[in-house]
């Protein structure tokens, strides 16, 4: 599952490593738009695959945050 962008913002801050487990609800990442800090949150449980992003990226709506694997 890929967890991705909702608008244009800069990553603030990662919360999680690659190869950690997460638990659905589990904040990700804190994104940052307009003065604002948005938490995002995993929608399912897993084991973070990848984070294509890094602190201080500018990412657009729809870019790829992190990829979460189900079942291992």
């Amino acid at each position: 599952m890929i967890v991705r962008a909702d608008m244009a913002s800069i990553v603030w801050r990662i919360t999680v490593a690659e190869g950690e487990r997460v638990r659905a609800g589990q904040e990700l990442l804190i994104l940052e738009s307009m003065k604002m800090e948005m938490p995002v949150l995993a929608p399912v449980a897993g084991i973070v695959a990848d984070i294509p992003v890094a602190e201080g990226d500018v990412i657009e709506a729809g870019d790829a945050l992190v990829r979460i694997e189900r079942g291992r």
